[in-house]
């Protein structure tokens, strides 16, 4: 079996920024464990199903696997299916995406990149000594929760986040969460930086689903509704971030840097 691959990387303004996701169009669903071994045979950080449906309102089924799981929602592979499905149909002007888990998402254009809305996950306060013990701090000035397994630990500047030195063996303690560390930014309003080792993933270079969380704390807290974020892994990422409702926006554009096939036997 020959199987379409692309690998992009999302929210990324060239090569070799962001945070790289394969996507991998199919014309029917393969058994959950053969998408689990070619996400960890692809060895990113997500790999990217779509399946085209013919149901109304609906333009694509889509599922995410990372190396190891299945996750909830994936923000950074959904806005790089986008891609990979508006750019080879520039008539389209957006994509909606059903999933499993997240409800219904899409992807536009807006202008010269791209919009994702996702939903508005809003975390409560909940105490996390053993995440904040984990991240290698002392202290934070908040710490907050929701129920997907997202743990929002809020710290003093961008300095600390910058510096965070996890461990990661203490993160996965916890079993398959995100850990997302935030603070006022420096050249942006926000600055995070994400970590999951207990779902495969050390740090994430950039991560969608992270602002799902982020973006509701950060618009009561900032007292407006848009704003800029810059995720400070290795290879780093911008996202222009709006909240809309029950709904956040993520703005941001794609490269693609790989267009092959996967074999499969």
């Amino acid at each position: 079996m020959r199987l379409p691959i692309a690998q992009i990387d999302a929210f990324a303004r060239q090569a070799f920024e962001g945070n790289p996701a394969a996507v991998m169009p199919l014309a029917g669903w393969l058994a959950d464990d053969i998408l689990q071994k070619i996400a960890a045979e692809n060895n990113l950080s997500e790999t990217a199903f779509l399946v085209a449906s013919d149901d109304e309102g609906v333009d694509f089924d889509l599922r995410w696997f990372t190396p190891a799981v299945e996750v909830v929602m994936c923000g950074h592979a959904t806005l790089a299916s986008g891609h990979f499905v508006l750019s080879s149909d520039p008539d389209r002007e957006r994509v909606r995406f059903r999933t499993r888990k997240a409800g219904m998402l899409e992807v536009a254009r807006a202008g010269g990149s791209y919009e994702l809305a996702l939903p508005a996950w809003v975390p409560a306060p909940k105490q996390m000594p053993e995440i904040v013990a984990g991240l290698g701090v002392e202290r934070a000035v908040e710490t907050l929760w929701h129920e997907h397994r997202y743990a929002l630990v809020v710290l003093e500047n961008a300095e600390q986040v910058r510096a965070l030195k996890p461990d990661f063996r203490a993160l996965a303690a916890g079993g398959d969460l995100l850990t997302i560390a935030t603070a006022p930014g420096d050249d942006t309003d926000i600055i995070s930086r994400a970590f999951a080792p207990g779902g495969g993933i050390d740090e994430d270079p950039v991560t969608g689903s992270a602002h799902a969380v982020a973006v509701p704390y950060w618009a009561k807290r900032l007292g407006r509704d848009k704003f800029t974020a810059f995720q400070a892994s290795a290879r780093g990422g911008y996202l222009d971030c709006r909240l809309e409702g029950d709904r956040v926006i993520l703005g941001g554009t794609c490269v693609t840097v790989l267009e092959g096939t996967f074999l499969l036997d």
